[in-house]
């Protein structure tokens, strides 16, 4: 019994850390190996393969935007969008998370990266439907359209490399107040892209990317979720689930009465801690390397060959 427990933790293990190697060695561009398996996104390796080896959309950086006439909408009506985002800009609604409750864009708010979400994978956040009630309008209108936001990159940001952890899902880009130039500009996979207004591009956001505005004027963008289109309808429906569990445990709201997700209200109440912990890993960085060394060995041992005398 114990040893057929033991047989089945190692069996998981492994893999799992097969299944992080494959989506490591997926893309030309790669992070480093001891980031890629330490980083948040590998927890989803499993699931993404999954994704990848059903989905309806060949492998790239880039797939064909010709494959989403769904999206067609948002492109023909883009000036109606980039007024109402632009009413947002002037009046300081584009912004970062107030209370540090939004954990997945956290790491971008340090770099001068602001959004206003619009939709996260449930209903349309009520400040949206108020303040910007056309592109609401829009992006209801179409299902594949999961979660939606007017994303803004000012002058002088640049978001460093970095993988998205969630393969369920395609990123949408729609230019609306760009600079126009290879100045601003996103690298998917070792591929350039640069912003133009009224422009559109679809992207496969688990690629490693980055991106910069090297010019002196701010680029704002609608920035889209779209639900990866998938070959076998069994594999399309488990994943319609999993994203609205995900979207529903990870929203962020605009304004404080709008609903805040479990893992950024967990993200918010830990925030302090969590500022103290970085200010003492930058002083103590051998210790704090050693120590999860340590740990990560200790865990090993005690699930392969710990003695585990309750079991027995």
């Amino acid at each position: 019994m114990l040893f057929t427990i033991r047989l089945a933790i190692l069996a998981l293990i492994l893999l799992f850390l097969l299944s992080a190697l494959v989506v490591h060695f997926r893309s030309r561009v790669r992070l480093k190996l001891r980031r890629q398996l330490a980083g948040h996104a590998t927890v989803f390796a499993p699931y993404n393969l999954l994704m990848y080896a059903f989905s309806a959309v060949p492998a790239g950086a880039f797939p064909n935007r010709k494959r989403f006439s769904e999206v067609d909408s948002l492109q023909d009506n883009w000036q109606a969008i980039r007024e109402e985002a632009a009413g947002l800009f002037d009046q300081g609604h584009i912004r970062a998370a107030l209370k540090g409750d939004d954990a997945s864009f956290n790491s971008f708010f340090k770099q001068g990266w602001k959004r206003f979400y619009l939709k996260w994978y449930r209903e349309p956040l009520p400040s949206a439907q108020k303040l910007c009630p056309r592109t609401v309008e829009l992006v209801n209108r179409i299902p594949c359209v999961k979660a939606a936001m007017f994303a803004l990159l000012p002058p002088g940001a640049k978001l460093n490399p970095h993988r998205d952890p969630f393969a369920g899902s395609l990123r949408y880009h729609l230019g609306l107040i760009t600079p126009n130039s290879r100045d601003c500009r996103i690298i998917v996979d070792g591929q350039e892209y640069a912003w133009h207004d009224g422009e559109d591009v679809i992207f496969d956001e688990t690629c490693v990317h980055w991106a910069e505005n090297r010019a002196d004027t701010t680029r704002v963008i609608l920035f889209c979720d779209l639900e990866r289109p998938l070959r076998s309808r069994a594999m399309a429906w488990i994943n319609h689930r999993v994203s609205n569990f995900m979207g529903a445990i990870t929203a962020s709201p605009n304004a404080a009465d709008e609903p805040t997700g479990a893992i950024n209200r967990l993200f918010a109440a830990l925030r302090h801690r969590r500022e103290r912990s970085r200010r003492c890993k930058q002083r103590h960085r051998v210790l704090f390397k050693t120590i999860k060394l340590v740990a990560a060995v200790v865990v090993l041992w005690v699930l392969l060959l710990a003695p585990w005398p309750l079991l027995r």
